[in-house]
């Protein structure tokens, strides 16, 4: 889960880590009121969308005393920043800025690692640094257990060419970062600018933090971070279900157990789909040993969407029995009645698979078709949600072995 720069503030000022203080608003009254409170004669108004670039977009103002901060609000509120929509702003004390700093901790999950990554040279997007002068960030792999202590909060400093003093004083607020990260169960903690204002003081001027959702059951706390209003009703549907969904943009709907098939699957059919101009629309895996009531739920989550054209429901039994996931397609295709009007491809192979295909077959459900291969189920899926036909008005097979089921 990422979390708004707020939200990830909170979590900063919870363990210490320097930040400026500031308050949440929702309607340009509110940020009046908000830069009333905080007293200054100087206010940043920062738009709370979670994508970077803030800045470019004019996300973020300075304002002089609340009459500005209420008419930056009003300018920013409702924007639209790479797709995000502008809810929310944080209005924020300025800061005295002498230096911008750059530093992150994340999983570097190529590497199976975690990294910490350093630069003298902050407030810039970090992908244009890496880019245009690699030399000036540092990459240093964490140990997992001694994590950044002290010493090793001096050695990314020094690595990333800052001098004694001000490596002195940003060494703990390092050591604070990584016990957010640790602590928290995140994935990704970034400071972009990290910055040393005129007093010598090192400051978390923004924040950006992604939680692991695999240790939910860890933090109950965290579960006040979600913004359903900001969550796509899919990937809501399909996290209460207990379904690993993401929402794609393509045509062709993906029905899979395990994450590794499903990530094959996704491939092939985007192989298959260059042909026809479709791509997959989303990664679905009802998991080892889902039952007829989640392959159910899944093909209500992907059926529902409309952007998808056609389904694969690609299945290799395993845990996951053949005849379960035919049950399921036939009672899903049951309950939505005349809402399903989208074909599916199924795919079946493994454990009980002769007893699902028979169970298909004698559903005779005019949506479904059956294929024996994954890259023939792939091209027909694709050519179905393409919509090509042959002069007759039927869909051609593309697979010998994919036939409508039939009893």
């Amino acid at each position: 889960m990422d979390l708004y720069e707020y939200q990830a503030k909170q979590l900063f000022a919870a363990h210490e880590v320097p930040v400026q203080r500031g308050e949440l608003a929702t309607t340009p009254q509110e940020a009046r009121h908000a830069a009333e409170a905080l007293g200054a004669d100087l206010v940043v108004v920062k738009a709370q969308v979670k994508a970077g670039g803030r800045g470019k977009a004019g996300g973020v103002k300075l304002a002089h005393g609340p009459e500005e901060a209420e008419a930056r609000a009003r300018d920013i509120l409702g924007m639209d920043i790479k797709g995000h929509t502008v809810r929310s702003v944080l209005v924020t004390l300025g800061a005295d800025i002498a230096e911008e700093y750059y530093f992150s901790i994340l999983l570097d999950r190529s590497n199976r690692r975690h990294l910490a990554m350093c630069s003298r040279e902050g407030g810039m997007e970090i992908e244009t640094l890496a880019r245009q002068r690699p030399e000036a960030l540092a990459r240093i792999p964490l140990d997992p257990v001694t994590g950044i202590d002290d010493g090793v909060a001096r050695a990314i400093l020094g690595a990333a060419g800052f001098d004694d003093p001000t490596a002195r004083r940003a060494a703990p607020v390092l050591t604070r970062l990584w016990e957010v990260y640790r602590d928290e169960d995140a994935t990704l903690v970034e400071v972009n600018p990290l910055v040393q204002t005129a007093d010598g003081g090192i400051v978390a001027l923004d924040g950006k933090v992604t939680l692991d959702d695999n240790a939910a059951f860890r933090h109950p706390d965290h579960a006040a971070f979600a913004d359903t209003r900001a969550e796509d009703p899919r990937e809501a549907m399909a996290k209460e279900a207990g379904l690993n969904y993401v929402r794609l943009d393509g045509q062709v709907g993906i029905i899979g157990n395990g994450a590794g098939l499903v990530m094959s699957t996704l491939d092939v059919v985007a192989l298959a789909g260059e042909e026809f101009g479709v791509r997959p629309a989303n990664f679905l895996d009802i998991g080892g040993g889902a039952s007829a009531a989640v392959m159910a739920k899944g093909l209500e989550v992907i059926l529902g969407d409309p952007q998808v054209r056609a389904v694969l429901v690609n299945v290799f039994g395993g845990i996951t029995a053949g005849d379960e996931v035919a049950r399921g397609i036939v009672g899903a295709l049951d309950l939505l009645g005349d809402q399903a009007t989208k074909p599916l491809v199924v795919r079946l192979d493994g454990n009980k698979v002769e007893e699902g295909r028979a169970i298909l077959a004698q559903a005779a459900h005019p949506l479904i078709h059956m294929s024996d291969t994954m890259d023939g189920a792939a091209r027909l899926a694709a050519r179905l949600a393409a919509g090509a036909v042959d002069e007759g008005g039927a869909t051609p097979d593309p697979d010998p072995a994919a036939t409508p089921a039939r009893p």
